[in-house]
This record gives C-alpha cells, structure tokens and sequence, in this order.
C-alpha cells in the first residue's frame, strides 16, 4: 500500500505541474496578444483563443494517452520492424524531409518549417524531437551496442544523425536540442564513451560549419557578446528581453499592465513569452514556472530510482531532458545568458502542433508513474517469492498503481 501511495503522489504532481503550466501560458499568452489587438486582457483575442483550444486539447492528449500502459510501445520484438517506434521515427523524418520540399512545406519568416493540412499546420521538428528520445529508449533498452561500434552503435545512430541534419538545415536551435538531448540518453545508457567519442567531434564541427554557414547565425553569436554594439540590429531582442526583467521588478507590472509587448519585445507569444512573464508577475511568477519544470524532473527522477524496468527508466529520462534542456535554454535565451536559439518556452508559448505533442510525451511520463512494470533482471518482490520458477520467468507483469 505505501509503494501505491508513493507513485500515486508522483502522478499527481506530474498532472499538477503540467496542467499548471498550460494554464499559464495560455494566460500569458493572451496577455501578451491583447497588447497587438488593443482588447482588454480579458476578452480573448484571435490569438489567445486560438491558443486557448490547442492548450485544451493538449490537456486531454495528456491526461488520455496516461490512462494507457505505455509498456505497448516499448515491448521486445525479434525484429525491430515490428515496433511501433519504429515506425514513429521513420514516419518522423519522411515529414522532415517533406517539409523540406517546394510545394510541401510552408515557410514563416523565411524559415521553412510547417506543413499545412487544412486549418492546422504540422512541425516535424516537434515530431522529430520526441521519436528520438523514443527510439534511444526502446534501442538502449532492447538492443544495447554494447561494445560493438560498426553493428551496434552505429546503426543506433543513423536515425539520430538524419533527423538532425534535417532539421538543422531550417532550425539550429532544435537540432542542437535534439543532439545534446540524444547525448545525455546515451550517457545514461551506458554507451562507451570511446564511442561516444568518435561521433562527438564530428558532430561538433558539423554543428560550427552549420553556425558559420548562415550569416545570421553568427551575427547573434556576435550580438551576444555586445548587445549594445547594435541596440537596432541583432542585439535589440536582448536589449528588450533585459528591459523586461528590469521593469518588472520584484512582484511585476500586473497581469496585462505589460509594456514591451506593445511592440517593442518581438516574437513576445513565442521565445520571449517567459520575459513578459517576469514583466507582469514579476520574480514570483518567473519562480513559480521554473518550480512547476522542476516538479516534472522531480517526478522523472523519483521514477528513474525506483526498481522498474529499464524502457521506463529511460523513457523518463529522454522525456525529463527533453523538456529540461528546451526549458532552460528558452529562459537562458530571455535572460541573454546564452545567444538567441528560437526555442519556444514548452507548455507556456504560443504553439499548435507542438504544445499537442509535448502533453503527449508527457502522458507517456505520466503512464509510467501509474503502471510499475517489474525489472528484466530484478530479484522477485515479495509477493512473487513463493511464484513458481516458469511464472518468474515469463512475460513482464505490471502492477496498477491504484
């Protein structure tokens, strides 16, 4: 019974944070778009409406796909062409590469990242984001490369590599979230480091011909060093993002009393949502929202310690740095402690397709804290010591967490 309660309290900070955090962005949100249409705060905009339903639907993604046993995406099968992950990641970069495509893909601020399906249009990149962290969990988990580089660790990284060059050639900043996220999986998968090692320094310079390639790219890499050296030019986001914080001081401006989303903060519903934040709530809603990001890690950690199986560990672990790293890069990004990327705030910017599918990933994190599958490797629990030998040994059992 105290094991039920253990993870029935995780689930339900996992729900609460999550839930919270959709509430305030689409409070942010709307906020920082009635600046643009002159409404009061309170009468929803095109915008704030807009985000509204999406954040409505992500809620119900998440709470839906908590309710199934996650453990039916990360069975072992004698082939892998069998998984559904594998299907998902190729599924994933075929969209990447459509996108990709005259005619396919449609672009926004020249940068060609959505395909439209009638009212609603899809990023691949957010596809893309979360086949990854799913893939490494199913292959570090069921086909571990063990000391083998040219037929196993290799092919682990193929999937990875494509989705990365894909995505980098329009979007660096979810490339390079995609990398380091597939890193950290990797190192917690125990992969040789000498492996490791022979695909890093590639990649790093990969990733420097990509920055250097695109003029500006590396005007913002300039631009963060000196913002004031063009306050008009690339360092202005800076310069507005700082004035944010500055004037809102300790408990804010108020809830729509907002200045610099009148225009003067670009891109104020997406990258830079977090600096409205500290400009109406002050240092208090800023801290409210890094606690509710810490309560997810909180709740992926307590599930990576308990004595589980090994594709739910992981599958915790890729979902909790996905979301950390795009979370605190975004924050960085808003308080010029890093140059600007283009990464959106998860669960609180203005989004569509993306936000749909952050709240589904999470509900796999979610389904994880409610079923507690036994470990491939574990002694038997208690209640199993006197099972016979041939039940011990067969299919995976779970428990519900009532």
């Amino acid at each position: 019974m105290e094991a039920s309660i253990y993870r029935l309290r995780h689930r339900d900070i996992l729900a609460l944070c999550v839930l919270s955090l959709l509430a305030i962005g689409a409070i942010m949100v709307q906020s920082a778009s009635s600046g643009v249409t002159g409404k009061d705060v309170w009468q929803w905009s095109a915008m704030g409406g807009k985000h509204l339903r999406f954040a409505i639907v992500a809620a119900i993604s998440f709470l839906v796909i908590g309710r199934f046993d996650y453990l039916w995406l990360g069975r072992k099968h004698n082939s892998i062409l069998r998984s559904p992950i594998f299907w998902a990641t190729s599924i994933s970069i075929l969209l990447c590469m459509a996108v990709l495509a005259p005619g396919i893909g449609s672009a926004v601020n020249g940068a060609r990242r959505w395909i439209k399906l009638g009212p609603v249009q899809i990023q691949p990149s957010e596809l893309a984001k979360w086949a990854v962290v799913l893939f490494l969990a199913y292959c570090l988990t069921f086909k571990h490369p063990g000391d083998r580089f040219i037929t196993g660790f290799l092919p682990l990284m193929i999937p990875v590599g494509i989705l990365c060059l894909l995505v980098v050639i329009q979007d660096f900043g979810t490339a390079a979230l995609i990398a380091v996220c597939a890193f950290t999986m990797l190192l917690a998968g125990r992969v040789k480091l000498s492996h490791l090692a022979i695909v890093l320094i590639p990649a790093m310079l990969a990733g420097a011909w990509f920055v250097m390639h695109k003029a500006y790219r590396m005007k913002r890499l300039m631009a963060f060093s000196d913002p004031w050296a063009s306050p008009q030019g690339e360092g202005y986001h800076m310069i507005q993002s700082i004035l944010s914080f500055s004037s809102g001081g300790l408990f804010g401006r108020g809830l729509g009393n907002g200045v610099q989303k009148l225009g003067y903060l670009p891109e104020d519903t997406t990258d830079f949502i977090f600096s409205i934040v500290c400009e109406e709530l002050g240092l208090f809603g800023a801290m409210l929202t890094i606690v509710l990001y810490m309560g997810i890690l909180f709740v992926a950690w307590q599930v990576i310690k308990q004595k589980r199986d090994n594709f739910g560990k992981m599958l915790a672990f890729g979902t909790a740095s996905m979301l950390g790293l795009q979370a605190a890069i975004n924050v960085a990004v808003a308080t010029v402690s890093v140059p600007t990327k283009g990464l959106s705030l998860p669960l609180i910017s203005a989004g569509g397709t993306g936000l749909v599918i952050t709240c589904a990933a999470l509900g796999l994190l979610y389904s994880v804290t409610r079923f507690a599958h036994r470990p491939e490797l574990a002694q038997p629990r208690n209640d199993e010591e006197d099972m016979p030998p041939h039940r011990l040994h067969g299919p995976p059992r779970f428990r519900h967490a009532a």
